[in-house]
């Protein structure tokens, strides 16, 4: 059975998040395109929210 690649845009969320967690700017987003580019900052604001809750 093959395996499926995660959607682009699942990823770019994913990559997000670990940029979040890991403290990285929000201006270190390596998409250009809207729809991936709201997608990673969606997952950077999650995690700095979970390194903020994580730090408490």
């Amino acid at each position: 059975m093959k395996r499926q690649k995660r959607d682009r845009l699942e990823r770019a969320q994913a990559k997000g998040y670990q940029a979040g967690l890991n403290g990285r700017s929000s201006e270190t987003c390596p998409y250009q395109t809207m729809d991936a580019r709201s997608c990673w900052l969606g997952g950077w604001r999650d995690g700095r929210d979970n390194k903020a809750t994580m730090m408490k």
